[in-house]
């Protein structure tokens, strides 16, 4: 087989990233969860709530973080003064960065082996982990963009799949951050065409 053909003895520093990245995932599912009115509250920050958003939410499945939802709802209310309609770009590349950076931890995660994937409580996620190896295999660059830059659960174990293959770490860096930033600028200008007018219609001075 491809994959296994593809993985080679692990050398000391990638046990010790895989273990890292593993400690680094349940610490802040643990934060999210002891700090879930503080993560809420995030999203009264702006750019630097969007950004810390989406880093926890980029870096665990494991505990739900209200990532999309938050940079949604920034897209509609941040206006910055000297162009107000670039507000959503702006949430949109604070968003991707921090997602991106969170993400680093999935693919050291990943380095570690498949057996990482137990990390995650997803049956599906577990079940198309095989077809979106083939994909990274195959099409790597292209499967990453995708799964980036669309919203969907399948980023996850295409990251582990990243890592497992010793995909480019620069390379899966630069094409995440690409994804995700054209992912949350899509996002906050939803947030900013759609509900922006609910919350004029309700009075609101937004």
């Amino acid at each position: 087989m491809i994959f296994r053909s593809k993985l080679r003895k692990l050398g000391r520093w990638e046990y010790y990233a895989s273990g890292f990245a593993i400690a680094l995932t349940i610490a802040l599912a643990v934060i999210v969860v002891l700090k879930w009115e503080l993560i809420q509250s995030l999203e009264h920050y702006g750019y630097l709530g969007a950004f810390l958003v989406s880093l926890f939410g980029g870096a665990t499945v494991i505990a739900p973080v209200p990532m999309i939802p938050v940079v949604f709802a920034l897209g509609a209310v941040v206006k910055p003064s000297f162009a107000p309609y670039l507000g959503p770009v702006f949430i949109g590349l604070a968003a991707g960065l921090g997602d991106t950076l969170g993400s680093l931890t999935i693919y050291l995660t990943g380095v570690g082996g498949r057996a990482a994937l137990a990390n995650s409580n997803h049956r599906k996620i577990q079940t198309i982990y095989p077809k979106i190896v083939r994909w990274v295999e195959k099409r790597g660059t292209l499967t990453l963009f995708i799964l980036s830059a669309v919203v969907n659960p399948f980023f996850y174990p295409a990251g582990l799949a990243a890592g497992a293959l010793r995909f480019g770490l620069r390379r899966y860096f630069f094409i995440c951050w690409t994804g995700k930033t054209i992912k949350h600028i899509a996002v906050a200008y939803a947030g900013y065409w759609g509900l922006r007018g609910r919350l004029r219609m309700l009075g609101m001075p937004v």
